[in-house]
């Protein structure tokens, strides 16, 4: 299925390798009704998130070079700072989470699983997962701007 995705051997080996250390991470999560279906699920979901996330990341580097404005790209120190600030910061937001919340921004946000997935694995309406989810995210970004720190896509 990851070939038939993929249409490259390279890219397909990588979405399986993505796909077993989701599932890996997942684990205690799975009921073991399904294996299959769940698997091909993180397949699928594995590879829609390749192409959703940072598809720049994906092109030729020698062609980022030449694109319009990449070399007038200047960083303060301040956005450096601010920048290495962030990250603990939402770590710390994240850990201080109550565990009904974290789990669902871990399904969610971290292991790719869409709504009625992270629902299905917790055992509840796929409603309250929304609501937890908003409530987390709600959480985290309210101790970020506390401290001070934004990341960059929000100055």
């Amino acid at each position: 299925m990851a070939r038939s995705l993929t249409n490259s051997g390279a890219d397909a080996e990588d979405l399986v390798q993505e796909t077993l250390l989701r599932a890996f991470r997942s684990i205690d999560r799975f009921d073991g009704r399904h294996p299959r279906a769940w698997l091909l699920t993180i397949v699928r979901n594995a590879e829609s998130n390749r192409h959703r996330r940072r598809p720049e990341l994906l092109d030729d580097p020698d062609q980022l070079e030449r694109h319009e404005g990449w070399g007038s790209i200047a960083r303060s120190t301040e956005e450096l700072v601010l920048d290495a600030q962030f990250d603990p910061v939402v770590q710390q937001a994240f850990e201080r989470l109550p565990a009904k919340l974290r789990v669902v921004v871990e399904l969610v946000d971290l292991d790719g699983l869409c709504y009625q997935e992270a629902a299905d694995a917790l055992g509840v309406p796929i409603g309250t997962v929304m609501s937890r989810l908003h409530r987390a995210r709600r959480r985290i970004r309210d101790r970020v701007v506390d401290a001070g720190v934004t990341p960059r896509s929000a100055r």
